[in-house]
């Protein structure tokens, strides 16, 4: 078990994409892993594509969540049941490079890191790469991680055994993920950026304008009742990430 790599991906009315994004997988050069897909309450087709999944390969395992709970509830329910040393996260509409798991684990050894993320590239509502490629730091920590939410989480691998599953967790927050990369950050963790695009952002056109204002509620949100910043500093991380954010997206 020890270089095995448990990926997990939620699941909730992905029946369009899931089949797409777990090719993905069986396509990575790096063969040791599970493929993790938790079923949060999905109402379409999404669960007979998982079972024809894990009927085609021995490594794809079901968990199923009843009712759908969210995206923090269903990762850290792929979390408890993985086996392996390694995690990583890939969402139900996004794809992976044949590459992607290869390079980041040697890139975690070679960095003996216990938190590594890479470069993506944003993809149209086919999952098209479009050109806009996103790239990353050579690490960050968890002042910086405030003002900079340039951690993607189908980019992510974590070292379990490092790490513990309990710090972990993805808190049951709006923009979970970001919350829960903070909360690994604090422990005085540093994050480890592989400045190459492994990864696909699937990007829908009739959310794009909405997600600007929500994403901006959440980030203040985070600051203020997650993290318990002041407003000063809280003003302070934020314009840091208007910024940033603004120019990832231009």
């Amino acid at each position: 078990m020890e270089d095995i790599i448990s990926i997990v991906i939620p699941v909730h009315n992905a029946e369009s994409c899931l089949e797409e994004t777990v090719q993905s997988v069986f396509d990575q050069t790096y063969g040791d892993y599970e493929c993790i897909l938790v079923d949060d309450g999905s109402t379409d087709g999404s669960r007979a594509v998982m079972e024809k999944l894990a009927g085609r390969d021995k490594r794809v395992r079901l968990v199923i969540n009843e009712g759908k709970h969210g995206a923090a509830n269903a990762r850290n329910a792929g979390i408890k049941a993985a086996k392996g040393r390694y995690l990583a996260y890939l969402d139900a509409d996004d794809k992976w490079h044949k590459d992607k798991l290869k390079r980041t684990l040697k890139f975690m050894k070679k960095q003996d890191a216990a938190f590594v993320f890479t470069g993506y590239e944003f993809g149209d509502e086919e999952c098209r790469g479009t050109g806009k490629k996103v790239h990353v730091p050579d690490s960050l920590s968890y002042d910086e991680a405030l003002s900079r939410t340039v951690i993607f989480t189908s980019t992510v691998m974590l070292d379990m055994k490092r790490l513990g599953k309990k710090v972990i967790m993805m808190p049951d927050v709006e923009s979970e993920d970001t919350a829960c990369w903070w909360q690994i950050l604090k422990t005085g963790v540093s994050a480890r950026g592989l400045n190459a695009n492994l990864v696909t952002y699937r990007r829908t056109k009739g959310s794009l304008s909405s997600d600007k204002m929500t994403a901006i509620r959440r980030i203040w949100q985070l600051y203020r009742k997650q993290e318990g910043l002041g407003l000063i500093k809280s003003a302070l991380c934020f314009t840091g990430w208007a910024f940033r954010a603004t120019a990832r997206r231009l």
